[in-house]
């Protein structure tokens, strides 16, 4: 019997070792990889394995990089067929193709058919590449590659385009979502085969082009951009491909699922991806922003868009409401009996390819008297085809997408467009007669211009430190320092004319946009909306409390914008938006380790501090929450929002408000039931963010099928239970880290409390966190300890339940 075992363990033993392989970098017909089981590249650089995206339940097979945190996946063979369980089996099947099975057997996904092999083994290269060759045949090649079937990421040495001989179209296609990495809406793809450019589509639909190749370059900026990791676009009989060669392996370009591309390097320093180019960077590069016959410029602010000379706006009020894309119309109507004649436009982004025509050898002016015999055409230009100083490309119809180019590297062309007669006459004729004017006229004008600004800035600072002081009404506050202020071209062109893509967030304030200033500093602006229940004096209010905070825990305000009925308030820019993000995302959690958690309490309750004692007035912020706690790079916390903040004056004792505004959730239950605030109110709100940060739950948001109460309910039942590590995230080391997270909640606890007078101050706060062997007082029953405060009935809980209806609630 014991003889029986020890071969029927060596026989099992053996036949594993020879069924899988998890540590080498080659897969051959009598192996296979299961859940749990790696490929490695020889070089320790990819793995091939099994992986679950994010918060995603489903099992895929991919590739991602080795040494990378967190894992940045740049392959997925199954994204349209996910595996619902641990059960699949990666291998080579009986045809030589590469197969994945479920655990019933049945092949998910497959390399596809492909010629005999006599010996087939797959093989992860260094490159991310996974190949398929044939081992008694020519290893040099492949007879499949994952490189030519590629998802969202292009790595170096991969191709992107057309191979003739073989028929494939290599593009890239984005996720449909940051966890699913089936198909999504949006392609990169190396467009068009006689003049081929780098296009992004939703579906059908154009969102980008780069610009044409025309033998020599890409026409368009792109090319200038792309020099970090050096590409190479060819374009033989045989392929139009655009590619970069083997270099530096951590780095990739990736269409991402929200419709942008860009390239990221692994920054070794800081162990992160950073990125070095994105290709939809500004309002230029959407495709079609000036519709029909109108060309960008991306340095002409605020009106990015002009028509071309000799075509006026189709619709003058949009155009004056800077809405662009309905483009230009012809001002005079071509006529060829009459001799047409042609503009020439320099550095520009050629327009698209909808009607063309194409000629090789052929000499810019035999191009020109091409275009003249055809009444159609609206457009020529050289082509340099092939790498050649002549060709001819001619446009027909309407002229769409073209941009002036900022750079002056690269392929600089020249546009010629067709206009009548008598619109280049008259151009002619008028700029000769006004170049003496205009000489003498600048002068005199810039000296003007210059005095005027300055005036209307002087007015401008005096005007609004009059309203600031007029609405924040208080004596002893009417001091005039002098507020930051910026005009609306700066901010138009930070922005990017308040581009969708910049935007950032909305709250009840209105949007808020991310901008870049013209020395590379980055900021948030906040734009009131007109339909927002915060108005001037809401406005005017934050300006005046926050250009005058200085401390590390509450976010800096830069300056403001009033013009006209536009109002704007300009922040330092916080890359990691708001804490709610992470802790109410069990993906953002992982990131926040019960070490970091705990510094955040500790420097909002500092923020909260020198806002209730340490500043020259005490503040009441009356509506902290965690959205409107932001982070910043190192995921440290900053107090914002100050639009509902109050100057407290006297003995700090409660004082009666006239409105009762605020968040559900944070609210104190002396303010939600008879209007009372003062410092106390911001306690009970710090309460309810601790017991958040220690539980990744929101108040607000907090049910159980089994009793009405609610979070701070639960924490208050917990606690009195003996059982507090019961109500930590998962996310936390709740084993290491016990007797601080207790301290935690008690304090959480003790700033909930339903009697103001029983709240502790922000300093006893402190002095709490910073205190190690300090006893601690019990906590009393906690505010709303049942849903108490849900504004609908609920019919399962007490008839005593109390339902409070907020005058103004926030989201």
């Amino acid at each position: 019997m014991h003889n029986l075992l020890i071969f029927v363990f060596s026989f099992t033993h053996i036949f594993f070792l020879h069924k899988t392989s998890s540590a080498a970098n080659t897969l051959s017909p009598n192996q296979s990889l299961i859940d749990g089981q790696e490929l490695t590249s020889a070089g320790q650089l990819f793995v091939l394995g099994f992986f679950t995206p994010g918060t995603s339940k489903s099992r895929y097979v991919g590739i991602w990089y080795k040494n990378i945190t967190p894992q940045t996946v740049v392959w997925v063979a199954n994204g349209e067929n996910p595996l619902n369980d641990s059960s699949g089996e990666f291998t080579i099947g009986a045809d030589g193709n590469l197969v994945l099975l479920d655990g019933e057997e049945k092949t998910v996904w497959s390399s596809g058919p492909s010629r005999k092999i006599q010996d087939p083994i797959a093989k992860l290269l260094d490159s991310g590449n996974l190949v398929l060759i044939d081992g008694k045949g020519d290893s040099g090649s492949y007879i499949w590659q994952s490189f030519d079937h590629p998802t969202d990421t292009m790595l170096p040495g991969m191709r992107v385009g057309w191979d003739k001989n073989s028929g494939l179209n290599r593009y890239l296609t984005s996720w449909k979502g940051e966890n699913d990495p089936s198909e999504g809406n949006f392609t990169y793809i190396f467009d068009h085969i006689e003049f081929p450019e780098i296009v992004i589509r939703e579906g059908s639909i154009i969102k980008f082009r780069s610009g044409i190749w025309n033998g020599v370059g890409i026409n368009g900026d792109i090319l200038t951009s792309f020099t970090a990791f050096k590409p190479e676009l060819l374009v033989t009989d045989n392929e139009a491909v655009y590619w970069n060669e083997p270099g530096d392996r951590l780095s990739r370009l990736v269409m991402r699922y929200d419709g942008q591309a860009e390239r990221y390097i692994w920054d070794t320093q800081n162990s992160k991806w950073t990125s070095i180019y994105e290709a939809r960077k500004d309002f230029c590069d959407n495709y079609g922003a000036c519709g029909e016959n109108g060309i960008c410029d991306i340095n002409s602010i605020p009106v990015f868009c002009n028509c071309l000379i000799g075509f006026k706006p189709k619709s003058q009020e949009e155009w004056n409401a800077f809405s662009w894309s309905g483009g230009c119309t012809r001002r005079t109507p071509l006529n060829c009996t009459q001799g047409d004649k042609f503009k020439k436009f320099s550095s520009v982004k050629l327009p698209m390819l909808l009607q063309y025509w194409t000629q090789d050898n052929m000499s810019i002016e035999e191009c020109k008297m091409k275009c003249l015999e055809n009444c159609s055409c609206t457009a020529y230009a050289n082509s340099a085809l092939n790498g050649g100083p002549h060709g001819c490309l001619i446009w027909f119809g309407n002229l769409v997408d073209m941009k002036l180019l900022q750079t002056k590297v690269g392929p600089q062309q020249d546009l010629y467009v067709r206009l009548a007669a008598s619109e280049v006459g008259s151009t002619s004729t008028a700029s000769k007669r006004k170049v003496a004017v205009v000489a003498i006229s600048v002068s005199l004008a810039l000296l003007v211009l210059c005095f005027i600004i300055f005036l209307a800035k002087k007015f401008k600072e005096k005007k609004m430190r009059k309203i600031v002081t007029a609405n924040l009404g208080q004596r002893h506050h009417s001091e005039e320092q002098a507020l930051p202020l910026f005009d609306m071209l700066t901010i138009l062109a930070a922005t990017n004319n308040f581009s969708k893509e910049n935007q950032i967030g909305e709250g009840g304030f209105g949007p808020v946009y991310k901008g870049k200033m013209s020395d590379g500093q980055e900021i948030a602006v906040k734009r009131l909306s007109r339909t927002s229940k915060q108005g001037i004096k809401e406005f005017m209010n934050e300006v005046g409390f926050v250009a005058k905070f200085q401390h590390r825990n509450l976010v800096r305000v830069l300056g403001g914008c009033v013009q006209g009925e536009e109002r704007m308030l300009v922040y330092e820019y916080m890359p990691n938006r708001s804490l709610d993000h992470f802790i109410f995302d069990p993906r953002g959690g992982n990131l926040l380790n019960w070490r970091k958690r705990y510094e955040i309490i500790m420097r909002i309750a500092r923020g909260l501090l020198y806002l209730h004692q340490d500043s020259r007035l005490t503040i009441i912020h009356r509506d902290l929450k965690t959205s409107n706690i932001l982070l910043d790079n190192d995921l440290l916390p900053k107090i914002s929002d100050f639009g509902l903040a109050h100057i407290f004056e006297g003995d700090l004792s409660a004082v009666k408000a006239k409105s009762i505004v605020g968040t559900y959730g944070y609210i104190s239950p002396e303010y939600a039931v008879h209007g009372l605030f003062s410092p106390k109110s911001d306690i009970f709100s710090f309460g309810v963010i601790v017991l958040e940060i220690l539980s990744g739950i929101k108040n607000s948001r907090y049910r159980s099928p089994d009793h009405c109460r609610n979070l701070l309910g639960q924490a208050w039942i917990l606690w009195k239970g003996e059982r507090p590590l019961d109500f930590m995230d998962p996310n936390c080391d709740r084993t290491d880290m016990s007797t601080e997270l207790i301290k935690c909640l008690q304090i959480g606890l003790l700033c909930v409390q339903k009697f103001p007078e029983d709240r502790p101050t922000m300093l006893s706060v402190v002095f709490m966190l910073s205190n190690e062997c300090m006893t601690l007082p019990e906590p009393k029953l906690p505010g709303f300890f049942m849903e108490e405060f849900d504004g609908y009935s609920q019919d399962h809980c007490s008839n005593n339940a109390m339902t409070i209806t907020l005058l103004e609630a926030r989201n």
